[in-house]
């Protein structure tokens, strides 16, 4: 029977609770799943036939630690689902510049570099944006995000030029459509359709993470949105599971994240979607 391991954070060391849900399908399958806390280094990972990375939402905050134990399960041999070669390049959200320039249409977005002399409130006039977000590129959950306007960027200018100089800095246009619209999730699984998802923020809030306040819906998306996000997958090598994430601006849809580490699935959200991540694992070990 075919032992696979969960990979999670230690603030979830017995799995999400979405995570839990395909268990059981695998059960039926013959695949025993284990939790196991990524970086916990008393993990046996060699007596796992696979590893799939679930809720390791605490990667972000040792990102050089974390690349380091994904370099050792390659070493090892050990199969990890999504591929090694995609997490690292899916890791620093610079990825989307890789997307902009093969022609997907992103959130509008600027990639200032260390040394750059800029001033954020000069850049947004200079631009024409309203509103922007300043995030880290390396980053989950809106940590360490700040939504700024022309009047009072200032007030982030030291987070901008923190980011610019440290860890690295994005500032994507906001698109003001989030706020009345919602965000999209599509999940995919083997590259296929499962469902999917729109994220709202609370009200006086822009962030749609459920950490803040934003709630999210099952929805089925229009069809321009559909296919845009299974366009983006036929770009990258195959995949466990992939969360396209974006936002309707106008007639088209923007990419704001390809999500290939460790994104909620959802999975309660939709009575098939369980078995169906169950049986897409399932043919992968």
């Amino acid at each position: 029977m075919p032992r696979v391991a969960f990979a999670t954070s230690s603030k979830y060391p017995q799995l999400t609770a979405d995570d839990r849900l395909p268990i059981e399908p695998l059960a039926q399958r013959g695949i025993t799943v284990e939790p196991a806390i990524w970086d916990d280094p008393a993990v046996p990972w060699e007596s796992f036939d696979a590893v799939i990375l679930r809720s390791c939402w605490d990667y972000h905050l040792k990102p050089e630690i974390f690349l380091r134990w994904i370099a050792s399960l390659t070493e090892a041999r050990i199969p990890l689902w999504n591929p090694a070669k995609l997490v690292r390049w899916n890791t620093n959200k610079i990825y989307l510049r890789d997307l902009d320039a093969q022609g997907f249409a992103i959130v509008p977005t600027i990639w200032p570099e260390p040394g750059d002399p800029m001033t954020l409130s000069d850049k947004l006039r200079a631009l024409g944006w309203t509103k922007a977000v300043v995030k880290p590129r390396i980053s989950a959950t809106a940590h360490r995000t700040a939504l700024v306007t022309i009047d009072n960027a200032d007030s982030a200018q030291p987070l901008f030029d923190e980011l610019r100089e440290g860890p690295g800095v994005m500032v994507q246009k906001f698109v003001d459509s989030i706020l009345t619209e919602g965000e999209w999730s599509l999940i995919f699984f083997d590259r296929r359709f499962s469902h999917a998802v729109r994220k709202t923020p609370v009200a006086g809030d822009f962030r749609v993470q459920n950490d803040f306040g934003g709630s999210e819906l099952p929805a089925a998306p229009p069809a321009q949105v559909l296919d845009a996000a299974a366009r983006i997958l036929q770009f990258v090598e195959p995949t466990l599971y992939a969360r396209v994430d974006g936002v309707v601006d106008g007639p088209q849809f923007r990419l704001m994240e390809l999500e290939l580490i460790e994104p909620m699935l959802f999975l309660a959200l939709h009575p098939e979607a369980p078995a169906r991540f169950a049986k897409a694992i399932a043919k992968k070990v």
